[in-house]
């Protein structure tokens, strides 16, 4: 076996840690829909999920804080498929969100009764956003700045609706992360300084309409080590006893999400990945009484439960250097791109005696950074082969774009009944549809 084939098959057996995407024979699968019949029927590129995995994700977290009050709040921002939101709603689970289009989505998804399991972050709420939140009744507004909480406090009282707020406080705790993602440092747009907090939340609590109910903290995402959590609970905790001796009836701590995933071939056991935190965060709150946790986990979720898939359109060389040109691209995919993010790369078809080689991956969008891959080994490819993108589940399809007037890619989600489109594919009719010329 060669250097490249030994690395092959070193990727091929990393699926199999912790990943709904397997080899059935030769024929990749997701639970037990093939995919090479998916793209078939479907079209490419095409986002595949698993129903169960995202089920079970979600059972992780309530299983491993059963003994504590608390409620699970997926990021919506990751994935917000309507059908994944419904499923989540119907699990029980509450929603984070970051603007009023994903308020709306979780209502579409879950009705309006899941508004009492909704918290409202983000640096940047609008007016209109705030009056469709209040008027919805959600149970808290994760507030940012003391621009915010004035603006707030003038909406809940026009509409004459009391607004339950936690300051977003900003802990200091560095986190090892991408920095596009870190967001608990002093340097970062988000949140309030801990040192400060105090005294805004006695501010808070002379405001008209206005409910200090809780305290909100988020360090980042992408985080595979448990320790800045713990920290940042710990300081969050502090913050509250504070609160609590100055009157505050202060009962809700918004831990935030941010708990990372494995992205290469390593092994990851996801349910000691959550018992890890969890230990973590229950040792942070000790014995203090009175408090519902708020967790907002959203990639850990979803990210492994997806896949992007995608057909080789052409193979070329320049000089030595290889290029396989798919059809999907840095507007259906753009973590590669925007972070430098590794996805692992595998054939649906995969060969008996598969010949490898070194290559990147790139699709037809005009830029340069429009790459899946550098340098990466693979199966080598032909024109028509298809290869699935792993671990796309988050942030895939939620940060795409029309870029190069591009259709962006149909949804499917694998139950146990089968699998069924949850979103088709746009056409440009769809992209022509809000302009006037």
């Amino acid at each position: 076996m060669t250097i490249g084939e030994y690395a092959l098959a070193v990727t091929l057996k990393g699926m199999d840690q912790d990943r709904p995407f397997t080899y059935a024979g030769h024929r990749l699968v997701c639970d037990d829909a093939d995919i090479a019949e998916l793209a078939e029927r479907f079209g490419t590129p095409l986002y595949v999920y698993s129903a169960q995995q995202i089920a079970e994700r979600a059972g992780l977290f309530q299983k491993a804080f059963a003994a504590v009050p608390h409620t699970v709040c997926y990021a919506v921002k990751a994935n917000s498929s309507l059908a994944i939101l419904k499923m989540l709603a119907a699990q029980g689970c509450g929603f984070d969100i970051v603007s009023g289009g994903e308020l709306a989505r979780v209502f579409k998804a879950g009705g309006p009764e899941v508004a009492s399991r909704v918290v409202f972050s983000g640096v940047g709420k609008t007016a209109g956003e705030m009056d469709a939140a209040l008027t919805a009744g959600i149970l808290q507004f994760n507030v940012e700045s003391e621009a915010e909480l004035a603006l707030l406090a003038e909406r809940a009282s026009a509409l004459r609706i009391p607004a339950r707020v936690a300051l977003r406080v900003n802990p200091d705790v560095s986190a090892e992360t991408h920095p596009y993602i870190s967001t608990g440092l002093s340097a970062h747009k988000f949140g309030i300084g801990i040192a400060v907090a105090r005294r805004i939340y006695a501010l808070a609590a002379t405001l008209p309409f206005i409910e200090p109910t809780g305290v909100s903290v988020h360090i980042g995402s992408q985080i595979r080590q448990v320790e800045p959590f713990a920290e940042a609970l710990e300081k969050t905790l502090n913050l509250v006893r504070e609160l609590r001796e100055d009157g505050l009836a202060i009962r809700n701590v918004d831990a935030g999400g941010g708990l990372g995933i494995e992205y290469s071939d390593k092994p990851f056991d996801a349910a000691a990945q959550v018992e890890q935190y969890a230990a973590a965060l229950k040792r942070a709150l000790g014995s203090m009484e009175g408090v519902h946790l708020l967790l907002e986990p959203g990639r850990f979720l979803v990210g492994q439960a997806g896949a992007l898939i995608t057909r080789v359109l052409y193979c070329k060389a320049n000089g030595d250097k290889k290029f396989t040109i798919v059809d999907a691209a840095m507007n259906d995919l753009i973590r590669p791109a925007l972070y430098q993010a590794h996805h692992e790369i595998v054939p649906v078809l995969r060969g008996e005696n598969a010949v490898v080689e070194e290559s990147d991956i790139v699709g037809p969008v005009c830029e340069s950074g429009d790459f899946f891959a550098r340098s990466r080994t693979v199966q080598r490819s032909k024109s028509g082969d298809l290869l699935a993108l792993l671990d796309a589940g988050a942030y895939g399809l939620s940060l795409s774009s029309n870029y190069n007037t591009r259709v962006r890619p149909a949804e499917v989600l694998v139950e146990a009944d089968g699998a069924r489109l949850i979103r088709r594919r746009e056409t440009y009719e769809d992209l022509f549809a809000p302009e006037i010329f």
